[in-house]
């Protein structure tokens, strides 16, 4: 889980570098400030297309490695 927590934490730091707020990105993707929140926090169980959506909506890119 440590990883979801920081892949939240990497997409809270560059939406509020962008300077908006949750119901800014949660609109830009056609989600609920709910689930930015939960994608945040690495809690609940959003879908991976919505925390994409969420990290390239912020200038992120997700990628898969395998460590």
């Amino acid at each position: 889980m440590e990883d979801v927590t920081a892949i939240g934490a990497r997409i809270r730091h560059a939406r509020r570098d962008a300077g908006i707020t949750q119901g800014v990105l949660a609109d830009l993707i056609g989600t609920s400030s709910r689930t930015i929140h939960a994608i945040e926090t690495g809690t609940g169980n959003p879908s991976l297309v919505t925390v994409a959506a969420a990290a390239n909506a912020v200038g992120l890119h997700l990628r898969a490695t395998d460590d």
